[in-house]
């Protein structure tokens, strides 16, 4: 009984984190539409922030935006 118990509330506290990623998902995509240029603007900061930490960017086509300057 006890092991059904945290099986379902893990099952439910999944299905809460699946609802609220589609819900700031929704509200994203709404705030990039109502203010697309102030969208681009954090996207691009964002991304400049990223980079200089040495994290990559995938574009729509899966390529990264930066390329490997290591000799072999």
């Amino acid at each position: 009984m006890n092991n059904t118990h945290r099986v379902k509330a893990a099952a439910d506290q999944a299905v809460r984190q699946r609802n609220y990623l589609r819900a700031r998902s929704r509200a994203l995509t709404r705030l990039a539409n109502d203010y697309p240029d102030v969208y681009q603007l954090y996207l691009e900061e964002e991304k400049m922030a990223d980079e200089s930490m040495g994290k990559k960017w995938l574009d729509i086509d899966g390529n990264t935006s930066l390329t490997d300057t290591r000799t072999r």
